[in-house]
């Protein structure tokens, strides 16, 4: 009596699975379309990446926004110049982005739901990616490139910066903070009209 009931479970699962792995390979090729922003250090890139995990974290739940994101950093390192540590430090601050939209949208479905949970997400996001980069990656990059090179670096946009803590809490959280927010925005544009595709709902 129930066959038909859990073949169509199996059919929804195949297709969540499947709109995952597609949205793990366009974070994945995103995360090469980066581009230099004039107020950062040339070592600072910016990219969409994170774009594609709010996306699967709004249609197909939090949880599915973070395997979005560990999936595409996994792939990431076999390409990576960072021996994992780009890779780990992209997945905690995705995980403190996405986590929160996808649980708060999840609750309380609605466009300002999202917009709040997506907002959230990018201030916790910026205010871990201080932690993250003074603990967890620049103490990699000492070892090609000198503490006080970066700091000259941000000391060229901004003299009043006198150590790399302050570097990360006056550029890089900030920097983080509209990383996010264009993923706000640019979900907040494409959502209502992809999300029945990413739900299946237009299939029979």
């Amino acid at each position: 009596m129930n066959t038909g009931n859990k073949t169509t479970g199996k059919r929804v699962d195949v297709w969540k699975l499947t709109m995952i792995a597609m949205l793990s390979a366009i974070a994945f090729v995103l995360m090469f379309l980066e581009f230099s922003v004039p107020v950062m250090p040339p070592f600072i890139k910016m990219d969409l990446s994170d774009l594609p995990e709010l996306i699967g974290a709004f249609a197909m739940g939090p949880v599915s926004g973070v395997v979005i994101c560990l999936i595409k950093n996994l792939l990431h390192l076999f390409l990576s110049t960072t021996g994992g540590v780009g890779e780990l430090s992209n997945f905690l601050l995705g995980v403190c982005f996405v986590l929160p939209a996808g649980l708060i949208y999840r609750k309380w479905k609605g466009k300002k739901s999202a917009v709040a949970g997506a907002l959230l997400g990018a201030v916790l996001m910026a205010m871990v990616s201080i932690v993250s980069n003074y603990y967890i990656v620049y103490p990699f990059y000492y070892n090609f490139m000198a503490k006080d090179a970066i700091l000259a670096a941000y000391q060229a946009i901004f003299p009043g910066v006198e150590n790399i803590l302050q570097c990360l809490i006056v550029f890089n959280a900030p920097f983080t903070f509209v990383k996010g927010l264009f993923s706000v925005v640019v979900t907040v544009l494409i959502y209502k009209h992809i999300s029945p595709f990413l739900k299946g709902r237009n299939r029979e």
